[in-house]
């Protein structure tokens, strides 16, 4: 895009690090001076939009999208995409956490865990992935696909369909852990929690054996704010500055 650099403030500036390979092995649990996770895990449905995709018949229609505004010097872009006559929005927290992974002013990559009710409610979640924008030609599927090899999808855990299933600490996680090599203490979580406490599932079920941490979560129980994105990331430079300080 021949386009200015957007002005998004930034938690802290740093460079993203790829993975040669996406299911290299994990790595002990260590001080480092990123406050980033290595991986930000999303909920879809209620968290990062606006609407559950068990409520909706049709998958997204491109041509139908609506534009408008991305948020200040971020320039226009498809900001609801149209299940039939439903429109799908991302929530304000997310839209920043996805504009601040694309820029690569967090050391984070982007993860989804999303236990959709049916084929159809995925198939339509999916769609309005590669339909809503974060800068104008970008759009949420790209930031997903961001630092990631070409081609890959062990990132994207969505619906309840086996080797999934409802619960996301039974499947979701463990499968995420696997095919990402990131360590569950080195992730960060954000759920709406409005069907089921996933966050404490996966908090709990879901722990290295070497620390006994499992991920930070955060619940968004009104959709994923900027102020619950600024808190999950609070809350996971915490555990590392507590790191640091018990290697001090």
């Amino acid at each position: 895009m021949s386009r200015a650099t957007p002005r998004i403030r930034a938690v802290v500036l740093a460079p993203t690090r790829v993975r040669s390979r996406a299911r290299a092995m994990p790595t002990a649990v260590a001080p480092r001076a990123s406050p980033h996770p290595e991986l930000t895990v999303f909920d879809l449905d209620a968290c990062t939009w606006d609407k559950e995709m068990f409520e909706l018949r049709e998958i997204v229609d491109p041509t139908r999208s609506r534009r408008g505004s991305l948020g200040p010097d971020c320039g226009e872009g498809v900001v609801a995409a149209m299940s039939g006559n439903t429109p799908i929005a991302l929530h304000p927290g997310a839209l920043r956490a996805f504009q601040q992974i694309w820029l690569g002013t967090l050391e984070t990559r982007a993860a989804a865990a999303s236990s959709a009710d049916t084929p159809l409610a995925v198939r339509i979640g999916r769609s309005a992935l590669d339909v809503l924008e974060v800068f104008p030609g970008v759009t949420v599927r790209q930031v997903f696909a961001k630092g990631w090899p070409e081609g890959f999808e062990g990132n994207l855990q969505i619906g309840r369909t086996p080797p999934l299933s409802p619960d996301k600490a039974r499947t979701h996680f463990p499968i995420l852990r696997r095919e990402t090599g990131v360590a569950y203490s080195r992730m960060l979580f954000f759920d709406d929690c409005n069907w089921g406490d996933h966050c404490a599932a996966v908090e709990r079920g879901c722990v290295c054996e070497d620390t006994g941490l499992g991920p930070v979560v955060v619940r968004t129980p009104r959709g994923l704010r900027v102020d619950d994105w600024e808190r999950g990331l609070s809350l996971y430079a915490a555990r590392v500055a507590s790191w640091n300080d018990a290697a001090s």
